[in-house]
């Protein structure tokens, strides 16, 4: 199958673009390269994809006319670019242009040719607001402009398969972490901090959320069970995480013992917007899509702190983990 993905270059695109090609696929991606977090990040993956054979398009979804800057025989999208996360330097603006009139403009290139096979729409569980422990079939009530947004995107790509003008699903995940994660989400803030001894962001009453925390290569088994199931995923939202609950003190507690440290707080004021409680409801993706994720948080944790310590530790100039201590706090994405 040929099969294009829209932000190749970011952690959870560039993992599903890796797997896709090992299982024979093949698979070309777009990406803008944004710098609303570390391109030498997003080009260190790029490079990687790149010496797999991956082609790899830099441009913007924002920008229409798509079908002149990518292939017209695509089998499958799967649409991962988006605006991530809870940020006091993203304005709604940007929320906007990027989750959904780029959606809209990805979904134009796809009925451009009429030939995919099944778009996937990236969602999340930040769509079903403050407590998303529900099935697919609660009503949503997103809290903030990245929830908000990426419901508008999932219901515009629904809505071109309720009018059959192609075959679409949504995947919603839940607290994806691992290898290739942003440096300022939470696990990669907490091996830095702890490595460096730095003192960890902790918001306030942020030790007792709940997290269905899942790890990246279960979050893309789930996503690429799609492929084939073209008839039973149109038309279908699907949750996929863990069905495993952890609090952000156990999280915390997994990194401490994996690197042997104890780390410290900056204590600050609860975010506005901030899930209070995730654990993903799977039973219809494990029912249609067999989906069963089998990572444990140790496992997870130890495979991100190998990486980081191998790779993006290494890649980073003297004294550049330690320029976390100046970011502004209100500007850390960490448990989106």
């Amino acid at each position: 199958m040929k099969i294009l993905i829209t932000g190749i270059a970011g952690f959870i695109g560039s993992h599903c673009a890796e797997r896709l090609h090992e299982i024979g696929h093949s698979v070309i991606g777009i990406d803008n390269f944004s710098d609303y977090y570390d391109v030498n990040l997003k080009r260190h993956n790029a490079k990687a994809l790149e010496e797999l054979g991956i082609k790899i398009i830099d441009r913007d979804l924002r920008l229409k006319h798509l079908e002149n800057s990518l292939p017209l025989d695509i089998d499958y999208i799967f649409h991962f670019a988006a605006q991530p996360g809870l940020s006091k330097t993203s304005s709604f603006n940007d929320y906007l242009t990027n989750n959904v009139i780029a959606t809209q403009n990805i979904l134009d290139y796809a009925i451009h040719f009429n030939a995919t096979k099944l778009f996937v729409n990236i969602a999340t569980s930040s769509i079903y607001g403050l407590d998303a422990t529900c099935n697919e079939l609660k009503i949503p009530s997103p809290a903030s402009y990245y929830g908000v947004t990426k419901l508008a995107a999932e219901q515009l790509v629904l809505s071109y398969s309720r009018l059959n003008m192609l075959k679409a699903c949504s995947l919603r995940l839940y607290s994806v972490y691992g290898s290739r994660e942003r440096e300022d989400k939470m696990f990669n803030k907490l091996i830095s901090c702890g490595l460096e001894d730095i003192k960890f962001p902790l918001y306030k009453h942020s030790l007792k959320h709940v997290r269905s925390f899942t790890h990246v290569r279960d979050a893309i088994e789930g996503i690429i069970s799609v492929i084939g199931k073209e008839a039973v995923s149109n038309n279908e939202i699907f949750n996929i995480g863990t069905n495993l609950e952890h609090t952000t003190q156990e999280a915390i507690e997994a990194v401490e013992q994996e690197l042997n440290v104890k780390i410290k707080f900056q204590h600050l004021p609860s975010r506005i917007g901030d899930q209070l409680r995730t654990k993903a409801n799977i039973d219809k993706a494990a029912q249609i899509l067999g989906y069963k994720p089998k990572i444990s948080l140790k496992e997870g944790v130890k495979e991100q702190i190998d990486w980081y310590k191998n790779y993006l530790k290494d890649s980073l100039k003297p004294g550049e983990i330690k320029s976390f201590e100046t970011l502004n706090y209100g500007d850390i994405r960490l448990l989106d």
